[in-house]
């Protein structure tokens, strides 16, 4: 065989093992019925933790599908079913639904797991190739994964059928994260770190709050507000009235722009009052970073005043704070 007609080939069975898996998910969507949406109302209705269990491959899937309901706001954890039956089972209580791939449903572990879940009273969601196993008619719900072939040129290997597995794991916990109106700061609350952290970072967590935060009363005169713009490096203050709430904004570009048109002992004479950009644009302390991002970008402006309902600062979001962050 020479080189060309390897590779040849091994692409060829590259491209076979991938149309397999795609027709094995694409076989689960006519299938999805009822019992999905019981399923659905089981795991909604859950008061206690979801207990994701299988052996080997299907145990990996499992790891998967309990991590993915956990970022998602569905207390999930994966439970090893040999270890189960060695001492683990006090990890299941009443209120837990237990939720078992399998894609024979005749897997031993599993199916000597059955009665001591049905002593516990959890409700049992089964995942198998086979409906009408051991598991899938011992199961409150059964869903079909059953595939018409893996993607192993033995027809042995789990290939398509965790891939299946996984994506229906996936539609579960897709459906209930809507369900349950999960939102996108709570996703953030479970991702503080790496990309996703950043990019679903709150105002509150990258603003300039309390002392840091520049801030000057209308009355006060120019020099007070230059060297409060200086001293907190924002390149702005807040101006407040006497009633606390903010007033307007006044910026270095604002400072410059006077400079040009009024004699320097003018605009020293200044206050703050009347040298500041009144109406300032704000924001909330519980947006999106990125949309506060996207508010600067779209005014033109390096920072922006984070209030509260009654227009009281909070703080200050500057560019250069989410430059720093690596959101952009």
């Amino acid at each position: 065989m020479t080189k060309n007609t390897a590779v040849d080939t091994a692409l060829q069975l590259a491209r076979k093992v991938l149309r397999i898996e795609a027709a094995a998910i694409l076989g689960l969507v006519d299938r999805l019925d009822g019992d999905f949406e019981r399923a659905i109302d089981i795991l909604f209705a859950c008061r206690g933790r979801v207990i994701v269990t299988g052996m080997g491959k299907s145990g990996i899937i499992c790891r998967k599908i309990a991590a993915t309901l956990s970022s998602t706001g569905t207390s999930a954890f994966f439970l090893h079913p040999a270890e189960a039956i060695h001492g683990d089972l006090g990890a299941i209580r009443e209120d837990d639904v237990v939720m078992a791939l399998s894609h024979s449903g005749e897997t031993e572990e599993l199916i000597r797991l059955l009665e001591s879940i049905r002593r516990i009273g959890s409700k049992l969601i089964a995942m198998t190739g086979s409906p009408k196993s051991t598991l899938g008619r011992a199961a409150d719900v059964t869903l079909d994964c059953s595939i018409a072939e893996e993607a192993c040129p033995m027809n042995l290997v789990p290939t398509a059928s965790t891939t299946a597995s996984l994506a229906l794991g996936d539609a579960l916990a897709m459906t209930l994260l809507v369900r349950k109106g999960f939102r996108e700061e709570q996703f953030a609350a479970f991702h503080p770190g790496g990309k996703l952290g950043k990019k679903l970072m709150s105002v509150e967590a990258v603003m300039h709050g309390g002392d840091a935060a520049p801030s000057v009363v209308v009355s006060a005169v120019m020099p007070d507000v230059i060297h409060e713009m200086s001293s907190k490096r924002l390149g702005m203050t807040c101006v407040v009235g006497h009633d606390g709430r903010l007033s307007g904004v006044f910026t270095d570009g604002d400072l410059r722009r006077l400079m040009m048109t009024r004699p320097p002992n003018a605009v020293l004479a200044l206050t703050a009052g009347e040298a500041m950009t009144p109406n300032a644009l704000t924001i909330t302390r519980n947006m999106l970073a990125v949309e506060a991002l996207r508010i600067m970008e779209t005014h033109k402006i390096t920072a922006v005043v984070v209030v509260d309902e009654q227009r009281r600062i909070d703080g200050v979001v500057h560019l250069h704070d989410l430059w720093r962050t690596q959101m952009i």
